[in-house]
This record gives C-alpha cells, sequence and structure tokens, in this order.
C-alpha cells in the first residue's frame, strides 16, 4: 500500500511540475519579424500612445479639399499592412488624403506596460487626438469589423467631426444584444455560411500557457507572457483565424507579425464592460453611412441588420463571394464601392431589412 501511495504521489507531483512548466516556460513560436517600414511617421499622443501611421496624400488638387479618411483597422489588436494600403489607395486619386494608424498596442505603435490601460476609451481619446493633429474639422471614418466598434462608441461622443462612416464587415455594437445572433437573414441577400468558424482556429491554437496569460490578465491586470511572445503567439493565432475571414480558403493570406495580443484581450474585456448603451445617440444622427458585408461574412446578419435600423440615412452593399476581409478576394468590386459610396453628396436610404 506504501508502494502505491508512493508512486501515486510521483505521478502527482511529476503531473503538477509538468503543467507548471507548460504555464511558466515561454514559447517559441518561430515567427519572423517584420522589416521597419521606413514610410512611417509618428504622432505623441498626450494619452502616452505612440502611433505609428502612414499618411496617403491625394493626387488631384481641387478647388474644394475633400475631408480625410482615417481607416480603423480590425482586431482589436490587429495592424496596418501593406494590402490593406495598397488596396484603398485608389481613393487617393478621388480627391481623398488617406490615413492608416496603427491602434496602440499593435502594429508599430508602443505597446503599454500597465496592460489595464487597453480599454474602448483610451481607443477614443487617442482617435479624437489623432483627428486634431490632423487638423480637420470633419473627417470620414471608415472602420473594419472591430474598427467599425469604435468607430460607433466615437460618432456617438463625436458626430460633429464625422463627415460619413463606413463600415465594413462591422462586428456587433457594445454592449451587444446576444440575440441578434440568432436572426435569419433575408434568402434575397443569399449569405453563406463560411467553411471554418473563429473557434475552430481558437481550439486548434490555443494552449495552456496562452489560456493561462489570458487569465492572469483579466484577473490581475498583468503580463504572463512578454509582449513578444504574447504577439508572436498571436500571430499563429491569427493564421488560424484567417480560414474564416474568407470564402474560399485558397485565398487565404498567411499571416505577418505586428498584430498585439495584450491590446486585443484588455480592450476586449474593455468592451464586454461597457454598460452605456449609445443606441439613442445613433439613432438621431443622419450622417450618411455606407455598410458593406461580404456574402460570406463570418459575423451573424442580425448585427449587421442594427446598424442599418440605428442609422437612418444608410447604404448596404453585399459584396458576393467575399468574406469578413472583403478586398481579399474581391478588391475590384470594394473599391467601385467605396468610390461611389464617396462620390455622392448625399444619398436615400435604402431598403430597410426586417
Amino acid at each position: 500500500m506504501k508502494k502505491v501511495l508512493k508512486y501515486l504521489t510521483v505521478i502527482i507531483l511529476s503531473g503538477t511540475v509538468y503543467i507548471i512548466c507548460l504555464i511558466l516556460i515561454p514559447r517559441n513560436y518561430n515567427v519572423k519579424g517584420r522589416l521597419r517600414n521606413e514610410t512611417l511617421l509618428t504622432w505623441d499622443l498626450s494619452t502616452g500612445s505612440k502611433i505609428s501611421y502612414t499618411k496617403v496624400s491625394t493626387t488631384v488638387k481641387a478647388t474644394i479639399s475633400n475631408p480625410p479618411i482615417i481607416y480603423l483597422h480590425g482586431g482589436p489588436g490587429g495592424k496596418i499592412t501593406k494590402g490593406i494600403i495598397e488596396d484603398l489607395q485608389p481613393l487617393a486619386d478621388e480627391g481623398f488624403d488617406l490615413y492608416f494608424y496603427d491602434q496602440v498596442g499593435s502594429g508599430y505603435s508602443n505597446r503599454l506596460e500597465n496592460i489595464e490601460e487597453y480599454t474602448v476609451e483610451r481607443h477614443i481619446a487617442d482617435l479624437k487626438e489623432i483627428i486634431d493633429k490632423i487638423g480637420a474639422a470633419e473627417v470620414i471614418l471608415m472602420g473594419q469589423s472591430w474598427g467599425a466598434v469604435l468607430l460607433t462608441q466615437f460618432i456617438a461622443r463625436y458626430p460633429e467631426r464625422v463627415k460619413k462612416a463606413i463600415f465594413t464587415s462591422p462586428a456587433p455594437i457594445f454592449p451587444v444584444r446576444r440575440a441578434l445572433a440568432d436572426l435569419e437573414s433575408p434568402d434575397s441577400l443569399h449569405f453563406k455560411t463560411p467553411r471554418f468558424s473563429n473557434q475552430e482556429g481558437n481550439q486548434k491554437i490555443g494552449n495552456l500557457r496562452s489560456k493561462t496569460t489570458r487569465w492572469y490578465a483579466y484577473s490581475f491586470g498583468k503580463k504572463l507572457m512578454s509582449d513578444e511572445e504574447a504577439d508572436n503567439f498571436f500571430t499563429v493565432l491569427n493564421g488560424a483565424l484567417n480560414k474564416s475571414v474568407v470564402c474560399d480558403v485558397s485565398n487565404i493570406l498567411k499571416p505577418t507579425k505586428g498584430s498585439g495580443y495584450y491590446a486585443h484581450i484588455m480592450t476586449m474585456k474593455s468592451l464586454n464592460e461597457v454598460v452605456v448603451d449609445i443606441r439613442g445617440k445613433l439613432k438621431i444622427l443622419n450622417i450618411p453611412i455606407l455598410v458593406m458585408k461580404g456574402q460570406c461574412d463570418n459575423q451573424s446578419w442580425g448585427f449587421t441588420q442594427e446598424y442599418l435600423k440605428l442609422f437612418s440615412n444608410h447604404e448596404l452593399s453585399v459584396i458576393e463571394n467575399a468574406g469578413h476581409s472583403i478586398a481579399i478576394e474581391q478588391a475590384e468590386q470594394y473599391i467601385k464601392t467605396l468610390k461611389g459610396f464617396l462620390a455622392k453628396a448625399s444619398h436615400q436610404t435604402s431598403e430597410m431589412y426586417n
């Protein structure tokens, strides 16, 4: 009996040590580094954010200047890529200055030592100061996925600063109305369910150390992994998640280093704690908005429909054979739709889908 207990004790201790090692020993994800982009500029904000950005100046000399376009990337914790800039660069030929910036904690922008500062409020404050630095009375904001969520939060606070708004593959408006996820889409829109889901990607790539890191960050506001390790993990995770953002998985892009894991998980924590409902403020706005959605978008129709119900002056464009990242598969239709919307001085409200 004593021998059995001894063996059991050894097994339990060995298992405990093994689990502790899985949690505490850093991992190497073999992610290649990115070369520094020498064309990047920097804004040093009063919030403490050091924001890297790229400006693409208009090629058109016009007597009346258009508001600049600011692109809000997805994530949270995503980044600006060369592809994003190239896809939207044709808008500079239409008379628009374009600004692409990495949100704090991602891309080439600075990482925060205190990860509890990655909040919705911080992102709003950064965007407000960026617009002030640009010196434009009004801007056109374009938000992709999480960027659309940030846009809604900003426009509810500062509607006078936004001339037009573009929501591409928008994520839910917060606080989320969960019941909308079950709302069926109209047959006339011919939506398709993506072959892969974000859940599958998370299950495949997640490990005990990454899960503990998230719990530790949520519980104590501290880093278990270094920023470098956490960001490298996020790059590998995004490689798996990329399968869910296209119609045809043969079109998926290889993940590139630069996304910010702590910016992602802590901003999501902040989002899920949002209690102030901005829907009443959005409903009274008459700002022209465009909602673009891929036919295979992984966001539920009900969440997209809420944008159409809240913004009276809206236009909906469903892009066939495109997923959550529309431009990957339908770059031509993507830019054509954007040009059409931006060229309109005003537009009529499209059909409201019920």
